[in-house]
């Protein structure tokens, strides 16, 4: 099975580490550890943040772990760089459009959960293949979103690096 850990490093690193951000036109706007404040207002470490304080890392990782790494079912996906990918992309994304794009490289519904079809599909995927096809799905969605929100062509080359990187 897939470990968390090594997945939750990776994406931590390309979300940048321990740091507390505020990009200009930034749809998370604030963001500590990549964790956004507009999409984890109640994050219990936005309050030691307030009070001028360093939140435990370890509450980060909860976080990391408990919404992105459960949704995706990281636990159950046998193939370490196929569930790296997924959840590298439902952190950078949402874990329904990296799920989604999942099942559309594998053949299933893409109804943005994983279930036992999903599961299974996965599982009996090459994960060289995936891993390409993937790539190519997570560039089409950045393209996607660039078009619907002009504004966020300036974030385009940086998403495909990402993407690229998590590819090899």
């Amino acid at each position: 099975m897939a470990e968390f850990e090594l997945a939750y490093d990776k994406t931590l690193n390309a979300e940048g580490g321990y740091k507390l951000t505020n990009i200009k036109g930034d749809a998370g706007k604030q963001t500590y550890a990549g964790i956004s404040r507009v999409f984890h207002p109640t994050w219990r470490g936005w309050l030691e943040i307030d009070a001028g304080r360093i939140p435990p890392t370890e509450w980060v990782r909860d976080l990391y772990r408990d919404e992105f790494w459960s949704a995706i079912k990281g636990y159950a996906i046998t193939n370490q760089s196929i569930a790296e990918s997924i959840y590298d992309m439902a952190v950078n994304g949402s874990p329904s459009v990296a799920i989604k794009l999942a099942q559309i490289v594998v053949g299933t519904v893409p109804d943005g959960v994983i279930g036992t079809k999903t599961l299974a599909a996965l599982n009996s995927f090459n994960p060289r293949l995936f891993r390409a096809e993937y790539t190519i799905a997570r560039i089409a969605r950045r393209d996607t979103v660039v078009t619907k929100k002009p504004s966020q062509l300036k974030f385009f080359h940086g998403w495909v690096r990402r993407d690229l990187k998590g590819a090899q």
